[in-house]
């Protein structure tokens, strides 16, 4: 879902796949760590993603020079019937369904090519590891205490057409940082990187670049 931004930093951009790398978001976190080479790093996450990024930055926030979190919410509250429900839906009815059901919808209502673009990367992922993660991002722990402590930049990213959280929460959640700022991208959902990357990509250059100065 990053081929669009895999070029911004030649040479320096990691695109991780999640899910197979351990049961929770904290093993996820500590395994790209490992991975990094550079001891400052700007990290951006999507969804799910998102939650990784900020777990990140609570593991190693002297490495986190900045973060850009798109359609994240921070904290936590648990809803073990929806999680149930997804898995049930995921390993009884197979992956177009869960997806149809549970992502297709995150799409604007215009994003029709994202959204096959995003189904056929759903497809390629082992069910095994969808239901890992569903189970990793369902018992996250809430990190909305890291907001107004973490001392770099966070860039809120909210599609206008985004419900998860969606603006109006990305609003608050930018206000509770210490050096907060949202972006609202018009015509966009839940999926910003895929589905507007050219307004996306502008938005990241700018944060890459207040870094570099």
């Amino acid at each position: 879902m990053w081929s669009a931004q895999s070029d911004l930093i030649p040479g320096a951009t990691y695109a991780p796949t999640l899910y197979s790398r351990g049961d929770t978001v904290a093993d996820w976190a500590v395994s790209v760590l490992s991975e990094m080479r550079e001891e400052r790093i700007v990290v951006i996450g999507c969804s799910v993603g998102g939650s990784c990024a900020l777990e990140i930055a609570a593991t190693a926030p002297d490495r986190v020079a900045a973060l850009v979190l798109i359609g994240t919410k921070a904290g936590h509250r648990p809803e073990p019937a929806l999680h149930a429900r997804a898995r049930r839906v995921l390993l009884d009815e197979g992956i177009d369904a869960a997806w149809a059901m549970f992502w297709a919808p995150l799409f604007a209502a215009a994003s029709d090519d994202a959204r096959a673009r995003g189904r056929r990367i759903a497809r390629r992922q082992p069910v095994r590891d969808i239901a890992r993660g569903m189970a990793a991002f369902h018992s996250r722990a809430g990190r909305e205490h890291i907001l107004p402590v973490f001392a770099g930049p966070i860039a809120f990213v909210s599609g206008d057409e985004d419900t998860a959280p969606g603006p109006d929460a990305s609003a608050r959640q930018a206000g509770l940082a210490r050096r907060g700022s949202l972006h609202v991208i018009d015509n966009c959902g839940h999926y910003a990187p895929m589905e507007r990357p050219g307004a996306f990509n502008t938005l990241l250059r700018g944060v890459i670049a207040a870094q570099e100065s």
